[in-house]
């Protein structure tokens, strides 16, 4: 218990100071939201239109005025409306999620159907043709750029074979180009994160102990090898969710898909300060409970883990 009021009071302790910085950052932005909403460069508006609009939203205030604001209204969770709909930001972004979880959830099914064979069997033989075929592919694929991946596979399947549709979304069949882009592009990397764990812990004493006492090697590998595995990968999975994230805008902009990333790219172009704010509150907030339950699951993974917390814990 003492342990989560600790892990509770650093992510609210996090939040409040990135939310304060980006709140800052975001007013050194170049660009007038009220300009983008008022559309100056199609409609003439005067200046008086311009300071009434800005009064209106509270823009003509001090940085710190409108942080405070912002910051009273999140107590009652309230995160305020788009500038460019005048909808709530929390009701944008529950529709919008759906569409971003399912890409990343069919990614990373591609990413494990890849790279967990994959690095196994490199793993498994060594030296031979098979870690040579799977660490060429790791190489050529950690090389490629994602969007060019992407446009890749448009000119292929949905150009020149014109099986797949090339953007947007409705269906299953607008998941499977994105997916297996970022599901490519994520599983180059972890192949040979699989590959180096499984080496690793080929090597320990307890895999050695369960051989000499003629414990079969399927059982070893399932039970015992590839059980210490899965921390160093749980690791850099909790460590690489930014980049994943990362890598789903450019996808979701790339495929014309409606989800956050896209929504976040339209806000930033149209100076939209509440979903860009919003915006890096849900994802601050998913990152740091994301890696507190990742490290949570360490203590079932390795027992070891949770006995040497309680010991720590008992002498402090």
């Amino acid at each position: 218990m003492r342990i989560l009021v600790q892990k509770i009071t650093g992510l609210l302790l996090f939040l409040f100071i990135l939310s304060f910085v980006s709140f800052c950052l975001l007013k050194l932005v170049p660009g007038d939201p009220v300009r983008s909403m008022l559309r100056v460069d199609d409609v003439a508006v005067t200046n008086d239109q311009i300071q009434q609009m800005r009064a209106q939203l509270g823009l003509d205030q001090s940085v710190f005025i409108q942080y405070g604001y912002w910051l009273q209204n999140l107590f009652s969770l309230d995160l305020g409306n788009s500038y460019m709909t005048g909808r709530p930001v929390f009701i944008e972004f529950i529709e919008k999620i759906p569409y971003t979880l399912m890409l990343t959830g069919t990614s990373l099914l591609v990413m494990i159907i890849i790279s967990l064979p994959l690095g196994i069997l490199s793993a498994l033989y060594r030296g031979r043709l098979t870690d040579h075929i799977s660490r060429i592919f790791a190489l050529i694929g950690s090389s490629i750029p994602s969007f060019w991946l992407g446009l890749l596979v448009i000119d292929l399947f949905a150009v020149k074979l014109r099986i797949l549709p090339s953007m947007g979304e409705g269906s299953w069949q607008h998941l499977i180009l994105p997916s297996i882009t970022l599901g490519i592009a994520m599983s180059a990397v972890y192949v040979r994160l699989v590959r180096a764990s499984i080496l690793e812990s080929s090597h320990q004493e307890f895999i050695r102990s369960a051989r000499a006492r003629g414990i079969g090697k399927n059982r070893i590998f399932t039970f015992h090898l590839m059980r210490h595995s899965l921390i160093p990968l749980l690791t850099v999975f909790s460590e690489s969710i930014g980049s994943l994230l990362g890598g789903t805008v450019v996808i979701e902009v790339l495929f014309a898909y409606t989800g956050l990333g896209k929504w976040i790219v339209d806000a930033i172009t149209a100076r939209d300060y509440p979903i860009i704010q919003g915006y890096m509150l849900f994802m601050s907030i998913f990152i740091v409970v994301l890696n507190m339950l990742v490290e949570w699951s360490y203590r079932y993974i390795n027992p070891a883990i949770a006995i040497g917390q309680r010991k720590k814990g008992a002498t402090s």
